[in-house]
Formats: structure tokens, sequence, C-alpha cells
């Protein structure tokens, strides 16, 4: 066993958004911080890549948004519904008066790497990839001291005034730490797939979606690709699998003929990833010694693609409640529950409104209707500033935190 010596004010295992932001934010306030991430690289396919006006203000407000819109990314300005009934807009960001009046499609990967890169330029942070958490350490009392992980160089224990879990839907750190997750209800799955971007793509197909009788499939826009997601109704995935992609192409090519001419390339279900629809939450964020943010603490569905926001609005949170408590040595009982107090709103809302259109396509599956939207939002959405309204509730949730600039103590720009 190593490093059982070395402690860090904060331990944060998960280099997701939530970890990452949350990690930043405690090193750029010059708080020790130690992010474990048990993979090796962020080369893999994520659920998001959403960057929503809120999440690029904050950046901005750090100094890091220009290098970050240097990198390729996509401008999204609309949020359209396509029917059997004709194609609803119901949100256009373009309407917001801020400079970013755009959601950036830009991979997960790619941001997570540039906010991996800034950070170490902090030197109160410290990235271990490849460490695989599987243990937390726990005084007399039962209060969470620390973690023990492994990586290629063996077993390590690493001491921390707080632990806290960001490692996401499937958190190991809940498990270990024996919080309960509550499932609220599902009743889709999606299948993900990329088709190449081509040039004379409609540039308005932004985040689309597109309804059949039975199915849907929701479209992502990225510099050189397309996310595809397909939705199935919920433990389908095995008959999906067995009648291999081709109903999944047709289907493609029936409601977004302006793919059909490249639906081909998807040729076998090696090239698809299964995302598991999921919407929990625990009761308790935290215990004496660790906290759970992000999708540890309440799983968000892709619907809305408010994953990363809602995310990285649980990291300015923590880390303003987290830093003062942790330059005074400790962050009490009544530090974490004060983190979760401040967001626990904001995601009940979101949930809720989750759980409502899933239990909305469910009853539509059930009863052989169509599972689009009623025809009567045609005639809310186009009413005056509705369109406004959508995008300033999806660009920044309900009661989005601000962050306590004061708290930074690094001029690093």
């Amino acid at each position: 066993m190593n490093e059982s010596t070395a402690t860090e004010s904060c331990v944060v295992v998960g280099a997701g958004p939530a970890g990452m932001m949350l990690a930043y934010l405690l090193a750029r306030s010059g708080v020790e911080v130690t992010l474990l991430e048990s993979h090796r690289d962020f080369n893999r396919d994520y659920r998001g890549d959403s960057l929503h006006p809120y999440t690029l203000e904050l950046l901005d407000a750090l100094g890091l948004v220009e290098r970050l819109l240097e990198l390729p990314h996509f401008p999204a300005r609309l949020f359209r519904l396509h029917t059997p009934h004709g194609t609803l807009t119901t949100t256009d960001y373009g309407k917001l008066r801020t400079r970013f009046n755009y959601v950036a499609l830009m991979p997960q990967a790619q941001f997570l790497d540039f906010l991996a890169a800034e950070a170490a330029r902090l030197p109160a942070f410290t990235l271990r990839m490849g460490a695989k958490v599987n243990g937390l350490v726990q005084d007399e009392a039962g209060r969470v001291t620390g973690v023990r992980f492994r990586d290629e160089l063996g077993e390590h224990e690493r001491a921390s005034s707080l632990v806290v879990g960001a490692d996401g839907r499937f958190s190991k750190v809940r498990r270990l730490a024996e919080i309960p997750a509550h499932p609220l209800g599902a009743s889709s799955d999606l299948l993900w797939f990329r088709l190449p971007r081509q040039r004379d793509d409609p540039p308005e197909a932004d985040v689309d979606l597109y309804f059949g009788s039975d199915h849907y499939v929701g479209l992502l826009g990225g510099p050189t690709d397309w996310q595809v997601g397909y939705a199935l109704p919920k433990g389908d995935y095995a008959a999906a699998r067995a009648a291999g992609p081709a109903p999944i192409r047709d289907f493609v090519a029936g409601h977004v003929p302006w793919l059909a001419d490249r639906v081909h390339l998807l040729r076998d279900f090696s090239q698809t990833t299964l995302l598991s629809v999921d919407i929990a939450r625990v009761d308790t964020w935290h215990r004496p010694g660790l906290l759970l943010i992000g999708d540890a603490a309440h799983v968000i569905s892709p619907v809305g693609g408010n994953g990363i926001l809602m995310a990285v609005q649980d990291a300015v949170a923590a880390a303003n409640r987290l830093v003062p408590a942790l330059r005074r040595g400790t962050a009490t009982t009544a530090d974490l529950a004060a983190v979760q107090a401040d967001r626990e709103t904001a995601i009940e809302r979101v949930q809720a409104k989750q759980v409502a259109i899933e239990r909305q396509v469910g009853r539509a599956r059930e009863r052989g209707r169509p599972i689009g939207p009623p025809p009567l939002l045609k005639l809310i959405t186009a009413l005056p500033g509705v369109r406004g309204r959508n995008a300033r509730a999806n660009a920044y949730g309900p009661n989005p935190p601000r962050l306590d600039l004061d708290l930074l103590s690094s001029s690093l720009h």
C-alpha cells in the first residue's frame, strides 16, 4: 500500500463534467485537490456533448471560454420537433440576451481534455488517470477520511478531509457508501451512433427530434458528424439487436430523408452504443466526510440535453460552499447539507419534467398512439415570446447558482 501518509483537502472521484469542474474550481481557489478517474483517457463516447449558455458564461468569467471556443464545435440555435403533422420550433436560443446565444455542441472528451489541461496549470491540482477506487477509509466514528484505489503502480490509500463522489450514474463511491438511489421511472432506451456530416446538410438542423408512430430519432449536430439517438421501448434492446440495423436504417431514411444517402454506413450493432435511460436520485447526498454530486447523486436522462448543465451547476454550488469550509480545515455535515439544499429543488424540477415526458411516451406506446408532441403545441410555440422563454429555461435551468468569484485565489487566465 502506497501514499498512506499523503493527505489532501479534497479527493474527487470521477473526472466527468461535475468532478472535473469542481476539482478545477477548488484548485483555482487554492484548495489542494486530487482528481481520480478510472479510465486512462477521455477518448470514448459520452451521453451528452452540449455546453449551454450558462456553462459558456461561467467559462468566460473564468477566462477560459476564448481558448475553448477555438476548438471545433457546432453552435446550435434552434430546438425543433418534426412530426407527421409538421415541424415545430419550440426553442430559439438566438433570442437570448447573451454573447453566447446558442448551445455549443462539442465532443465531451474534447471539453474534458481542455479542462484537464487548464487545471494542470494550477499547483493545487493533481489528476490520476486509470485510478479505480475500491474502498473508502473511515475512522472509528464512521466518518469517511479517504479512499483506496488501484492503478498500474499498485494499491494506494489517499487520506482526505473530504471525498466527493462524482463518478456518474453507476457510482462506485455511492455503492461503497451504501447510499441507495431510487428510480423515478423511464420508458425508453436509446441507441446512439454517428453518421458523417456533409456540406449540403440543412444548416438549421441543430438539435432536432424526428417522431414516428412508435419510435423517434434525436439528432445532435457536430463539426464533422451527427450523433443519432434511436429510441427503443425500455428493455427492447435484445429484440432490436436480433432484428439487426435494417429497421433503424429504414426509420432514419424515412423520417430524416436527407440522411438516407448515408444510413447504409450503419452496418452492424457494434457501431451503436446503448444508453439505458434512467432517472433516479438519492435521498441524502452526503454522509460525514463524503458528498455526492452530478449523476452520482441524481441521474438525469438525456431528455432536454441538460445533463452537463446540471453537473456543472452542482460543481459551482459545491465550490461556493466547500472552498470556505476546506480553507477552515474541514467540511461539516452542515456544509454538505447546504450543497444539497442549494441544488435539490432545481434537480427535482428537472427530473419531474423528464418523468412526465417519459410517462407520456410510455402511455402513447401502450395505447398504440403516436408518441410525438400534441398538436396544440404548434399553437403554443407560435405565441410571441414562447420560444425565447423556452430558450432561457433550457439555457440556465431552474435556480442557476452564481459562482462566488471572490473565492478564486489564482489569477491564471
